[in-house]
C-alpha cells in the first residue's frame, strides 16, 4: 500500500476498511470507534441484538441531541479476483480511496469522528449533546439493528432532536446533494391462483398468466398519486414473476409476483394496500398477498438542521447543495419516527456497492470540516 498523506480522517477510514466487516458482522470496527469516543469523554452502551452490534455513545449532560448515525457493516465484494486490488486493503489511487466501505460507509463514519475530535477540542464544554448511534446490520435484514437502538432509546426518554445520517448522498462532487427524506417502500408477495391442465385443452384449466395481465397493466399504469414538492409521483414496480413447470405442454396452476411501491408521503402504506385489493377485486382473480413494510416515507423540511448542513456544506465547498429524496431506504426512517429532524449528507454514490468501491481522499477531508460545521451550528 502507498504511503498514506497524514490525514487523522484519511487514517481512520483505512483502519475500518481492513475490516472484513459483511452484514452482520461488526469485525471490530465498532471497539476502534469506542476507543476514539471513549477518550473524548463520551458514556459508551453497547446494545448487542441477536449477533449485531450496535453502539450508543452520548457526550454532554443537558441541551439538545445532535445524533451521527451510520453503520460499520458492508455488503460482500463479490470474486475479489474482479477487483483491481483486494478489496479489504485499502489502497490510494489516483486521489481516490479503493475499499469496500469507502463511500458506503467507513469513509463518512471516519469523517464524523474526526470531526467530533476537532470540535471537543475547541468546545470541551459545549452546550448541546452529542451523540453516535452506530449498527452493523443496515446493509442486511436490519432487524437487529438501528430499529432496535431506536426502541431502546424511546423507551429511556432519549430522543434526539437532530440527526445526521453519514449515508453516501453526494451526485458528483460531496456535498452536491443531501437527502432531507426518503420515500416509503412497500412490498408484496402476489399468488395468483389457477387451475393446472394441458395446453392443447385451455377450456379445463385456468391460466393464472392470462388472468393475471389485464390486472398488471391496471396496477402499472394506476395513478397512486401526482407527488409534491419534495417526492416524487408514487410508482409500482414488479421485480419478479414466477409461474410454471418448465414444461411446455402444462398450463399453470399459480403465478407469483413479487412488487414493490416506493411512495411518497402523500398517500400512505394502508391506502396503497387497499387500492391493490379493488384492482385485484375488480378483475376477479383467485389470490393472497403478503405486505412487508420496510419503511415509511419521511421528510425534513427547511428548518434548524437542514439549514446548519447546507451552510456547512457551502462554507467548505461554495456548493449550495440540492435536496433530495431519491434513492432507496436508509437507516433514516426507523430515526425519523421519534420527532426528529433527519439528514443524510455523505460522500459519491457513483461506486457503492460496485466492485472497485472507491471515493475522493480530498472530499473525505471536506466532508470532515462539514460535519465540524454542523457541530459547530447546532451544539456549541
Amino acid at each position: 500500500m502507498p504511503n498514506l498523506p497524514a490525514s487523522p480522517t484519511l487514517s481512520l477510514a483505512c483502519d475500518l476498511i481492513r475490516r472484513r466487516s459483511v452484514t452482520p458482522a461488526d469485525a471490530g470496527c465498532q471497539e476502534i470507534l469506542i476507543a476514539r469516543l471513549r477518550a473524548l469523554g463520551f458514556t459508551i452502551t453497547e446494545l448487542p441484538f441477536g449477533d449485531v452490534h450496535n453502539l450508543w455513545a452520548v457526550r454532554g449532560h443537558s441541551g439538545p441531541i445532535l445524533c451521527f448515525a451510520g453503520h460499520t457493516d458492508v455488503v460482500p465484494s463479490g470474486d475479489e479476483s474482479t477487483w483491481t486490488t483486494p478489496p479489504f486493503e485499502p489502497v490510494i489511487r489516483d486521489g481516490l480511496l479503493y475499499g469496500r466501505g469507502a463511500a458506503d460507509m467507513k469513509g463518512a463514519l471516519a469523517a464524523m469522528i474526526t470531526a467530533t475530535e476537532s470540535f471537543v477540542a475547541r468546545h470541551p464544554s459545549h452546550k448541546g449533546r452529542i451523540a453516535f448511534l452506530i449498527t452493523s446490520d443496515e446493509e442486511g435484514v436490519a432487524i437487529n439493528g438501528t430499529v432496535k437502538v431506536v426502541e431502546w432509546l424511546a423507551q429511556h426518554g432519549t430522543i434526539p432532536d437532530w440527526c445526521l445520517v453519514g449515508e453516501p448522498s453526494s451526485t458528483d462532487r460531496c456535498g452536491d446533494t443531501v437527502k432531507n427524506g426518503r420515500r416509503g417502500s412497500l412490498g408484496a408477495e402476489l399468488t395468483i391462483k389457477g387451475v393446472q391442465g394441458h395446453v392443447a385443452y385451455p377450456h379445463l384449466a385456468d391460466n393464472p398468466i392470462h388472468s393475471f395481465a389485464p390486472a398488471l397493466v391496471a396496477l402499472a399504469n394506476e395513478r397512486w398519486d401526482d407527488g409534491n414538492d419534495f417526492f416524487p409521483a408514487t410508482r409500482f414496480q414488479i421485480s419478479n414473476i414466477y409461474s410454471g413447470t418448465g414444461a411446455t405442454n402444462v398450463i399453470p396452476g399459480e403465478l407469483t409476483a413479487l412488487c414493490n411501491f416506493r411512495y411518497s408521503t402523500e398517500v400512505t402504506a394502508d391506502e396503497l394496500q387497499r387500492r391493490t385489493h379493488a384492482i385485484l377485486d375488480q378483475h376477479g382473480l383467485n389470490y393472497d398477498i403478503a405486505w412487508n413494510l420496510s419503511g415509511e416515507p419521511f421528510l425534513t423540511p427547511h428548518g434548524e438542521l437542514v439549514t446548519a448542513v447546507q451552510d456547512s456544506v457551502y462554507a467548505v465547498t461554495g456548493l449550495n447543495p440540492e435536496l433530495s429524496t431519491a434513492g432507496g431506504t436508509s437507516d433514516g426512517r426507523f430515526i425519523a419516527p421519534l420527532g426528529t429532524q433527519v439528514v443524510e449528507l455523505g460522500p459519491v454514490n457513483a461506486s457503492i456497492h460496485k466492485v472497485d468501491e472507491n471515493t475522493s481522499v480530498a472530499e473525505l477531508d471536506e466532508l470532515a470540516l462539514m460535519y465540524l460545521g454542523v457541530l459547530e451550528r447546532l451544539v456549541a
